[in-house]
């Protein structure tokens, strides 16, 4: 185990000439990125970061983010990646919570961060791109910087911390070590094959776990060429798998479908793929055919903040006749279900919740010894909150939130398999299934749906066109139409909300 920065340095020690990193068509050697690494390091310790310290990044996919992650890991101290989607008051909160020294903060968000810049409690703020008025640039920082030494790092000390999505309440900072960095790195090497001749693109946000962990720091860690795009775009998409000869790439399952749904689609030269991880969703049949059909296999995969990613991945040469399932865990992880009273299910076909095990697994969360303790046993199981069960040959499909059951008469319902069932009617948009308390039953099934323009619906009609697909208990016993679903701003409903005003 070693840390961020020195597996970088190690890296571009021995090929200080190969192509690291391009992003709007501007490419960094290796040497070149580890000296602009260097550069960052010694403005960060000029402005007082010492080990331990927190420097904050807000601002779109840019080669800046990487250097500020390794020149932060190079000093002892800890990144935090904040979500660009995030209103003031949610930036506010976590900058304030993870205690930020020093916030770099992209061209485009400083107007968001200086309407809430008296609130916070950062001591530095620095500007990255071309720096609005009143910031300074942290390039021209750069570009004057003397040399730094390197600290000492700890490779169990942690490196990131990165906040989730917070569908209940205020979220919470995942601790991530340096060490569960390098055991996500070995487990996406063995899953993925990566090599040093590979070329990654990657267009999902760097704040999350999906976009940094994925492929984008595993092919730097193998001493490969990563593309990196501002955000996804179809057409850009397939035009720099095109010149790049992009080999190796990260997704969710709607990104693969704007794509195929391109006119450009057809003619597009995809051959160069060898792979593209895919994350998020379990991907549609029609879509795994038609990638299949192009020569381009789909790495369907399950992880979380919390696991740096690699929970479990499925091969591709299974991905027919395992639908649905996120597949099994990879060499350095372990995976197990426990019922709800804690017990080991050992036998297949039987629900219970994911837990997992592994040098990937966090530390904890920042500043909340009460949430670690929930989420870990005495056994050192991080309990995910998720509900699966695995096949005969231990396969796993996920089903559903163990936070978001619902028990009704004494049966587990649960709300994905409901929601699933139902979104088919004509006239849902989108729907949602929680439950309520319930006098009688415990807990009743509620379905808050949004409709389509111009269509209705009635409680009764929604149970007719359910009854047919689902048992009856797992039916809706009410009905609530809303304008839209409430959502964060990763887009995941938020049912705590949706609860609260169920049980008005």
């Amino acid at each position: 185990m070693i840390g961020l920065a020195e597996w970088l340095y190690r890296r571009a020690a021995r090929g200080p000439g190969r192509p690291a990193l391009t992003c709007d068509g501007v490419t960094w050697s290796y040497g070149e990125l580890q000296q602009r690494i260097e550069r960052l390091s010694a403005v960060l310790a000029q402005r007082g970061i010492r080990p331990g310290d927190r420097v904050g990044y807000l601002g779109f996919n840019h080669p800046l983010f990487l250097v500020a992650l390794f020149a932060t890991a190079r000093l002892g101290a800890i990144f935090v990646p904040l979500n660009f989607r995030l209103s003031g008051p949610e930036i506010e909160f976590a900058v304030n919570d993870a205690g930020v020294h020093t916030l770099l903060v992209g061209s485009e968000h400083t107007d968001s961060v200086r309407a809430i810049r008296p609130k916070l409690c950062c001591q530095e703020y620095l500007g990255a791109g071309q720096a609005a008025a009143g910031w300074e640039s942290v390039e021209d920082l750069m570009a004057t910087a003397g040399p730094q030494a390197a600290a000492t790092v700890d490779p169990e000390s942690v490196a990131t911390i990165i906040y989730t999505s917070g569908t209940t309440g205020n979220p919470k900072g995942a601790m991530l070590s340096h060490a569960n960095f390098w055991a996500n790195n070995m487990n996406a090497h063995l899953v993925f094959d990566c090599v040093s001749t590979d070329v990654a693109l990657n267009n999902a946000p760097l704040f999350h776990v999906g976009g940094l962990c994925v492929i984008t720091l595993p092919i730097l860690a193998a001493g490969g060429h990563l593309v990196l795009q501002k955000a996804f775009d179809p057409l850009e998409q397939m035009r720099a798998i095109e010149h790049y000869r992009v080999s190796v790439g990260f997704a969710v399952p709607a990104m693969l479908l704007f794509m195929s749904q391109h006119a450009a689609f057809p003619s597009a030269d995809l051959s160069s793929l060898r792979l593209i991880a895919v994350g998020g969703a379990p991907m549609p049949e029609p879509l795994l055919r038609l990638y299949a059909g192009r020569g381009i296999p789909v790495h369907q995969g399950y992880g979380m903040t919390e696991t740096t990613t690699m929970i479990a991945f499925l091969d591709p040469a299974r991905s027919l006749d395992k639908l649905g399932s996120c597949g099994n865990g990879p060499i350095l992880t372990e995976f197990m279900l426990k019922d709800y009273s804690g017990a080991p299910i050992l036998v297949p076909h039987v629900k219970g919740e994911v837990c997992v095990r592994g040098a990937n697994v966090m530390k904890g969360y920042w500043n909340r010894p009460e949430a670690t303790a929930a989420v870990f046993d005495a056994d050192g199981w991080f309990h995910t909150g998720d509900v699966g069960y695995v096949d005969a040959e231990g396969y796993l499909f996920l089903c559903d939130r163990l936070k978001d059951m619902v028990i009704s008469g004494g049966e587990n319902v649960y709300p994905a398999e409901v929601e699933s069932a139902l979104f088919g009617h004509p006239a849902i948009a989108e729907i949602a299934v929680i439950g309520a308390p319930d006098e009688r039953w415990g807990e009743r099934v509620v379905a808050v749906a949004a409709l389509k323009p111009g269509a209705s619906i009635t409680l009764e009609e929604l149970r007719a066109y359910g009854a047919e697909r689902l048992a009856r208990y797992k039916l809706p016993q009410e009905l609530r139409l809303v304008d839209a679903l409430p959502r964060n701003p990763t887009g995941k409903v938020l049912k705590n909300r949706l609860r609260e005003g169920a049980e008005r």
